[in-house]
């Protein structure tokens, strides 16, 4: 077990600074905590800014009780302190009041995460809370009674969501795969009926594996620097428009005709440095690090497709919505949706875990992007940049369309329309 060396108050405070930039709680609402070896508990404070707070704003409630800190402790405090006495095994918890997650408080329902393998595994067992006043003793009882029936990921009717992990990158992570379930749902339902996972699909995701030799690489190019450097950049810039989410996904860039660099797995994608970046050179592995399972799925795009020099598996809401449903996605909306992404191919669940190379068939210079079934999109691109903007793209271009069938029936361009395109854009 790796050891943890970050202070609970700077982890609490870069947390909800997350959460916050996120737009995934107020200024006034969620509440964070962490409980030590030792029986101790630090807190955000009570009636703190969320945008602003400070390693000095957290609160520590001592195991008798006592408070160190210059703020009270939240007011809900009595529910982190019943979710431990109940759950020894949880050592950080989230609270909040992101708007998917909310949207089902109210109407009394959870979401189901058998949308996709990794919310299912990532969220744990979910559940319900009824309805008890904000801060009370009757509401920290419901909750923990919830958590001591072995959920991890609870709604709060009327109220939020309470989520505990083993620390607080994994509460976070629970937290983030909860609503992105949630919001994929809301969305997906403006399309069709939503697919949900069969226990034998989703054992097809949790029980592949990445075999590869290692080797340890000679010193890096100022190319491979280069891409390093430009892939951590755009997998941030991902993660905080929300194109990626921190548990799933993958990014990778071609080095040469055998060799790329990819995203490691189970590693938080926004905090990723070019130092965590994976080399892949043939059938080996660079030394030391552990490759994302996708690591099959981009070698065969890029030895069928010279012409792809970056590749990127990802989870944007509205796209991905498209995945959970039998809705068909066209990207002969505007001008710039066709040029970028042409005609979008629909892959078959699981595709893409094979190691047959068969995911490669979906994509070609004619179809850069790809609808995962259950997993969100896959796309290819010239350049890491170009691939990203691919993928911008696609994301806008679904949320479009969600909205569009709000107001009234979706215009597609006409063949006319799209030949000019392809004349005046030299698309082949």
């Amino acid at each position: 077990m790796t050891r943890q060396l970050t202070h609970p108050r700077d982890e609490i405070m870069q947390t909800m600074d997350r959460i916050y930039r996120y737009r995934m709680t107020t200024t006034s609402g969620g509440n964070l905590s962490i409980r030590e070896e030792c029986g101790d508990i630090w807190i955000s404070p009570a009636r703190v800014d969320k945008g602003s707070l400070t390693r000095d704003d957290i609160v520590c409630v001592r195991s008798d009780g006592s408070v160190q800190g210059t703020h009270r402790p939240s007011s809900e405090f009595p529910f982190h302190k019943a979710i431990y006495d109940v759950r020894p095994d949880v050592r950080a918890i989230v609270h909040a009041h992101p708007v998917a997650l909310v949207a089902f408080s109210i109407c009394g329902q959870t979401p189901d995460t058998r949308l996709f393998h990794q919310a299912s595994s990532v969220c744990g067992k979910t559940g319900f809370a009824p309805y008890a006043l904000p801060g009370s003793e009757q509401l920290g009882q419901r909750i923990a009674a919830t958590f001591a029936d072995g959920c991890d990921s609870v709604i709060l009717e009327n109220h939020g969501v309470v989520v505990g992990g083993e620390s607080l990158s994994h509460a976070f992570q629970r937290f983030e795969a909860f609503e992105f379930a949630a919001k994929t749902i809301i969305k997906g339902r403006q399309l069709g009926d939503i697919r949900s996972l069969s226990p034998a699909e989703l054992e097809l995701a949790h029980s592949r594996s990445v075999a590869l030799e290692s080797f340890e690489p000679e010193s890096a190019s100022s190319e491979e620097m280069e891409l390093r450097r430009q892939l951590c950049q755009f997998i941030r810039r991902g993660c905080r428009q929300r194109l990626l989410i921190s548990t799933e996904g993958s990014f990778s860039a071609r080095l040469d005709d055998d060799s790329f660099i990819v995203t490691p797995t189970q590693q938080d994608r926004e905090t990723l440095d070019v130092a965590d970046l994976v080399l892949i050179d043939g059938e080996r592995r660079e030394t030391g690090k552990k490759a994302s399972r996708a690591v099959f799925a981009h070698q065969a795009i890029y030895r069928a497709h010279p012409h792809v020099q970056a590749i990127a598996f990802a989870h944007p809401v509205n796209a991905t919505a498209f995945s959970v449903t039998r809705s068909a996605f066209d990207a002969r909306t505007i001008p710039e949706s066709y040029v970028f992404l042409r005609d979008v191919h629909r892959v078959p669940y699981g595709m893409q875990y094979q190691n047959d190379g068969s995911i490669a068939g979906y994509v070609s210079a004619a179809s850069p992007a790809a609808i995962l079934e259950n997993d969100g999109v896959l796309v290819t691109g010239s350049s890491v940049l170009d691939t990203f903007d691919r993928l911008e793209v696609l994301e806008s271009t679904a949320e479009a369309v969600i909205n569009a069938r709000a107001i009234g029936s979706v215009s597609v361009m006409p063949d006319v329309v799209i030949s000019e395109l392809r004349e005046a854009f030299h698309l082949d």
